[in-house]
């Protein structure tokens, strides 16, 4: 600090007068400084890279040829502790040199405390919605089960890079409180489960997943109700709020949801959007109310009434939402609004 009260008189420690610090060079250390330092910086960048928001991101780590997820987990998880456990080491072992240059064995000690070490250990939470990312990233076709790294985004499209997991034909993948549609996000993604690691193992891997992201409900239950209330909210947070997934949400009562992919946006989207998806939804919507209203002249209890009007209320206001939203993105889609994805993610929100 005394050097750099001159060197930076404004506290502007910037790398230009940090090097200016003297330093003491001890010449019989140098090599074995050196060689540690870059497998230090090996070891943080293979940290990084495990996930996608690394430009080198290759593939996601719980992506394993092993039958379950949970295996999958445990390998993962020895990995992290074993890179963490070497940083430590080599971090205090640097220590212990410049602590022996500088003279300072009466002064510092070179242990390293836990919080300190800047690779993550693993977390079943974290890494569980990760993958949940990833696998959303699969669907879309920025990712494929086939190839490492990205897939694709932007530029001409190519069908043949996802033989072992389609990606998604019109770009828009619904997420609505029920299957309703045959490529619901819930139904693509356990798809997704089988394909990676095996129908036998199926149900055993949702509960692993459902059982991480927590809640009650069946294994699908739970998972569905992440997609709906979850996952976009830690897309933004994973992405800094500049999403390369775009939501498209009719409000509070989950009328419809539905969520594209920025770099397969065409002008025609949003239409397809409206003619395909929130108008099937909307006609779901008149025939159920109308089944259940049907159901409420014919119940025979109280309790029956109850239960079917407790129902009947929520489609109703359900299907008021949903058209309420048609209204606005009908609006959208007349305008054909094209974008340009080198304007950036900023630029387009």
């Amino acid at each position: 600090m005394e050097f750099l009260s001159f060197l930076a008189p404004t506290m502007d420690y910037s790398a230009g007068a940090v090097g200016k610090v003297p330093i003491i060079i001890c010449e019989e250390k140098k090599n074995e400084i050196s060689d540690i330092v870059t497998i230090n910086i090996e070891i943080s960048k293979a940290d990084w890279d495990s996930f996608e928001t690394s430009w080198d991101f290759q593939h996601h780590p719980l992506l394993r040829k092993v039958p379950s997820i949970a295996g999958a987990f445990e390998h993962w998880q020895s990995e992290c502790d074993d890179r963490f456990n070497r940083l430590k080491a080599n971090e205090e072992e640097l220590n212990r040199i410049f602590i022996g240059i500088y003279g300072l064995r009466d002064e510092m000690t070179p242990e390293v405390e836990d919080k300190d070490v800047t690779v993550r250990k693993a977390d079943l939470s974290r890494d569980i919605r990760s993958f949940i990312s990833c696998a959303v990233g699969c669907m879309f076709g920025r990712y494929s089960l086939d190839m490492d790294g990205l897939a694709y985004a932007g530029g001409e499209w190519n069908a043949s890079k996802y033989a072992s997991f389609a990606a998604d034909k019109d770009n828009i993948i619904p997420i609505c409180d029920d299957e309703y549609f045959e490529d619901d996000i819930v139904c693509r993604f356990v798809k997704f489960i089988e394909v990676v690691y095996g129908r036998e193992t199926l149900e055993v891997n949702l509960k692993f997943i459902a059982g991480a992201l927590g809640g009650k409900g069946t294994s699908r239950e739970v998972i569905r109700n992440c997609f709906m209330n979850d996952f976009y909210a830690d897309h933004l947070k994973v992405y800094h709020k500049r999403p390369i997934y775009w939501l498209f949400d009719s409000g509070k009562k989950n009328g419809f949801k539905c969520l594209i992919y920025m770099h397969r946006y065409q002008p025609d989207t949003i239409a397809r959007i409206r003619t395909d998806y929130v108008h099937e939804q909307q006609s779901r919507y008149r025939t159920a109310i109308t089944g259940l209203e049907q159901c409420m002249n014919g119940a025979a209890t109280t309790v029956e009434r109850v239960k079917v009007n407790k129902q009947l209320a929520k489609l109703q206001a359900q299907a008021m939402e949903i058209r309420e939203h048609e209204e606005k993105i009908h609006h959208l889609a007349d305008q054909m609004i094209s974008i340009d994805l080198d304007d950036g993610v900023k630029f387009l929100q």
